[in-house]
């Protein structure tokens, strides 16, 4: 397995690049490649993401221990997964827990060996993942959809009438800092934040899906008064900086998943900006 590694981007520096440069730094392109793992390291926050997608056969973490410095991947790290595909199966250490679409997967620090695969090889899963270091071992714990705290916010008259699902939040599942949820907009609603916002004590990756093949969003980027954006298509996936805003609008409704990594787990700790202050 290739592990793609992005190191960190300062402000300054982001505001040299071009379209081209932009696009390296920050998107990862592919996810999901049959029966194997894909994997991006992004030394913002040490955050680790991508895709797991088991089709002719089980998918089993490779060692990953000389990479991260460690005995095994998860020695010192958590992982979230959200299963986006078909119906799956993952093996942590000898224990099975069945996945489902749309449902998540908690697995603590000090896990050794997992496994992945899915119930058939037609609607193969789809696990897309987040890591983040970890300081203390909770148990692993299984979300669904209906347990996942939702928040609708948002309205159809300024396009962003949404539900916020958040699976690994404090109040649904323990964890070190990990946050992740899952985002759904409504049908005729395009923005996903709007009021834009940051947040300095946590960065974010946004991963995209449920797009048509014509369809794109413009993920915004950048400082609120240096704006720029990247074009993304389907299952593609997006690192977004703590000092960069953190929103996006696309020309369909669609879906993403959101991850953070940082110094709390508050998730309405945002820095909002002002609609007149963005340029």
């Amino acid at each position: 397995m290739q592990i793609d590694i992005r190191q960190s981007c300062n402000a300054a520096y982001t505001k040299t690049l071009d379209t081209a440069g932009l696009r390296k730094e920050f998107l990862a392109e592919q996810i999901f490649t049959a029966d194997q793992i894909t994997m991006t390291y992004s030394h913002v926050d040490r955050i680790v993401f991508g895709g797991i997608m088991p089709v002719a056969s089980e998918i089993a973490m490779p060692d990953l221990g000389k990479t991260f410095g460690t005995a095994y991947f998860l020695e010192r790290r958590e992982l979230g997964l959200i299963n986006i595909g078909g119906a799956g199966t993952v093996v942590v250490d000898g224990v099975s827990y069945d996945i489902g679409h749309e449902e998540a997967l908690y697995i603590g620090k000090g896990a050794k060996d997992l496994t992945f695969k899915s119930v058939s090889k037609d609607t193969p899963a789809k696990f897309y993942y987040n890591s983040t270091p970890a300081h203390a071992a909770y148990p692993i714990k299984k979300v669904t959809l209906e347990m996942a705290s939702p928040q609708v916010m948002g309205d159809a008259k300024s396009s962003n009438r949404r539900t916020i699902n958040k699976y690994i939040v404090p109040g649904v599942v323990d964890s070190c800092q990990l946050i992740m949820g899952l985002t759904k907009l409504e049908e005729g609603s395009m923005w996903n934040t709007m009021p834009c916002h940051t947040h300095e004590r946590r960065m974010e990756v946004y991963f995209y899906f449920n797009m048509s093949p014509d369809a794109l969003v413009f993920h915004m980027h950048g400082e609120p008064t240096e704006t720029r954006h990247i074009v993304m298509h389907n299952e593609q996936a997006v690192i977004s900086p703590s000092w960069s805003i953190h929103s996006g609008v696309g020309t369909q409704a669609y879906t993403f998943i959101w991850g953070m990594a940082g110094e709390n787990q508050t998730f309405p700790d945002m820095d909002h900006v002002a609609m007149a202050d963005i340029k």
